[in-house]
């Protein structure tokens, strides 16, 4: 009887002890989101010809106050622009480039391009090491006829970059967080 109790306790000071073990050995290591304030799109006519730059800053990031959102110029009809974004953290002294960011996590990033009114239509340039599209670099190619609309560029953080579309473009089954968001008034002359 006495070795039974023995052997009962033992097998009860086991499951005590192993359940008893800390999971937290090897935390995951929390990725922060990118502070944004500042996103610069530079598009250069193919060809040649003065660079437009559409710019959305938002020197308080999350606080009370609205983006200030500028176009330098009214894009030309039918023409083929090279594009490539610029991400900056102004809050740091002197500004972070979350391009590096971005770059370093490129499968874990994905810009999505929409534009209204048919303006224009991107095409990605840069690719993450899966063959999928990140969208730091782009062509933008504009309608064969004048008018106006938005373009809106939408910075999406684990997006499902294997979802249908997405390696397109089509930001609807993306999924993910946004992780910024700009919309630009355009017009095309």
């Amino acid at each position: 009887m006495k070795t039974l109790k023995n052997t009962l306790f033992l097998v009860l000071a086991t499951v005590v002890f192993s359940a008893c073990s800390s999971d937290d050995d090897n935390p995951l290591p929390v990725n922060e989101e990118e502070v944004i304030t500042t996103l610069t799109a530079t598009l250069t006519p193919v060809g040649g010809g003065a660079s437009i730059t559409l710019q959305s800053l938002d020197l308080d990031g999350d606080g009370p106050n609205v983006p200030v959102i500028t176009v330098s110029s009214p894009l030309a009809v039918n023409t083929t622009y090279n594009g490539s974004l610029e991400l900056l953290n102004e809050t740091e002294s002197p500004a972070e480039s979350i391009n590096e960011e971005i770059e370093e996590e490129d499968d874990e990033h994905q810009f999505f391009f929409q534009a209204s009114n048919a303006i224009a239509t991107f095409t990605y340039v840069d690719y993450d090491e899966n063959g999928n599209p990140v969208g730091l670099e782009f062509t933008a190619t504009t309608a064969a006829t004048a008018g106006s609309g938005n373009i809106t560029i939408t910075l999406r953080h684990e997006p499902s970059k294997d979802a249908t579309g997405v390696s397109d473009g089509d930001i609807t089954n993306a999924g993910g967080e946004t992780d910024f968001q700009a919309i630009f008034p355009v017009t095309l002359q």
